[in-house]
């Protein structure tokens, strides 16, 4: 009885390390649209956004300054951030490099 105690307690770490560390390492993402300037939303989160297949997404990026491509055509990769869309809102993505089109 005790083996089988132990033993689910350690599935059971296993188990939820693999969750953390999924959840901690978003999915890479590449996207392809127009960048624009976040105004009035319902939601709170991001700086910019970006649409693509019909789908809008919120932008944010700690490395570049997205300003720098509001308006423009560009191919964006990036990660999403784990815990979002919140509030109905869309996907936040970290973006990581933007590329002109």
């Amino acid at each position: 009885m005790k083996k089988f105690i132990y033993l689910t307690l350690f599935v059971a770490a296993v188990s939820g390390c693999g969750l953390m560390r999924s959840a901690s390492s978003g999915e890479s993402i590449s996207i392809e649209g127009r960048i624009t300037k976040l105004g009035m939303t319902t939601y709170q989160y991001g700086t910019h956004t970006i649409s693509y297949g019909g789908k809008p997404y919120a932008l944010r990026s700690s490395s570049l300054n997205l300003d720098t491509y509001a308006d423009k055509q560009v191919v964006l990769r990036g990660t999403k951030v784990a815990g979002y869309p919140i509030e109905g809102g869309p996907d936040l993505i970290e973006v990581s490099e933007v590329v002109m089109k």
